[in-house]
């Protein structure tokens, strides 16, 4: 009998997940296995595309909540309230042309912010969903196009999604330097790193970890690496998320803007901000017609998982 449920397992394994996509108004509803996975939010109410909730296997919520609920509603949680503009995961970038598509909020928004908008619907079809965004101007004139593909998976313990970002600049457009981006999430809060200050339940319990070997966020702010994890205990459940970064995304290895107090952000440009040399300069810059694609792989994995494996198994490295 117990022959019988190993080899059902290893069979579960290996068969593909079962990937249910619902497209609605402004949103699209990911199940996996037949439990909620999460959304990607794009609605006219947002300045940015977003992902949020994002569970594990077992349905444990790996991102933050607040700010998509209120300051009081968070701080029952146990949430930082900080930050308004950490919303799940999402792409963005504080400075483009000069323009802002980072701090979101409606508290932040000044005569420099951009905004992030939906175009099309390309294609929802099995585990995969493709979108066109436009990134416009403050004053509507769109500047970059993107175009994003999505394919989620899993197995009876973990959760994939595989990003593939495609740009093309409509106008000339520089990435300048700065630590403020760029594919970022913000975890729950068990998953901060401990630390004296900020709410004291649930319990602060992540560990940061990356490829380059760093273990906190003195050791890995703003250095160099091919993934980063932060791992720790959600409701009783050990388990871990780590973003991969393709070794074809430009500026591989990058930057990474980790924080002990919840936000992981992949951002290749960040250069001077980071070292803190003022003779860096990690921008780019596209000319009209112009493109660049990342590529990135987030990882919703159970403790104990061999991370440098996984990333070597996804990138062909």
């Amino acid at each position: 009998m117990r022959r019988v449920l190993v080899l059902s397992l290893l069979l579960a394994a290996l068969m593909p997940a079962q990937v249910v996509l619902k497209q609605g108004d402004g949103k699209l509803s990911v199940s996996i296995e037949g439990k909620p996975f999460g959304e990607l939010l794009y609605g006219p109410e947002t300045r940015k595309p977003y992902f949020h909730p994002m569970r594990s296997a077992s349905g444990k919520q790996v991102t933050r909540s607040y700010p998509m609920i209120s300051e009081a509603e968070g701080k029952a949680l146990g949430e930082a309230v900080d930050h308004p503009h950490h919303q799940g995961l999402s792409f963005t970038y504080a400075e483009v042309n000069g323009y802002n598509y980072w701090a979101s909020d409606k508290t932040q928004i000044d005569a420099k912010s951009g905004r992030i908008r939906l175009k099309r619907v390309v294609s929802v079809k099995g585990a995969t969903a493709r979108y066109e965004f436009e990134w416009l101007d403050p004053k509507g004139v769109p500047i970059l196009l993107e175009d994003r593909t999505m394919t989620f998976g899993g197995t009876p313990t973990d959760r994939t999604v595989d990003f593939d970002f495609r740009f093309k600049a409509l106008t000339q457009v520089v990435f300048s330097d700065t630590k403020e981006g760029m594919f970022n999430m913000r975890v729950a809060a068990s998953l901060e790193e401990p630390q004296a200050r900020g709410p004291k339940e649930p319990k602060r319990t992540g560990v940061l970890t990356s490829s380059a070997g760093c273990r906190t966020e003195k050791e890995c702010w703003g250095k160099r690496a091919a993934w980063m994890d932060v791992s720790g205990e959600v409701e009783g459940e050990k388990l871990g998320i780590a973003i991969f970064d393709h070794p074809g995304n430009p500026k591989h290895p990058t930057y990474w803007h980790a924080r002990g107090y919840g936000l992981f952000a992949a951002n290749p440009f960040g250069a001077r901000d980071y070292t803190g040399d003022k003779t860096q300069d990690g921008s780019i810059t596209l000319k009209q017609g112009e493109g660049m694609r990342f590529r990135y792989r987030v990882l919703i994995h159970p403790d104990g998982v061999g991370l440098e494996e996984a990333y070597r198994k996804w990138s062909g490295r």
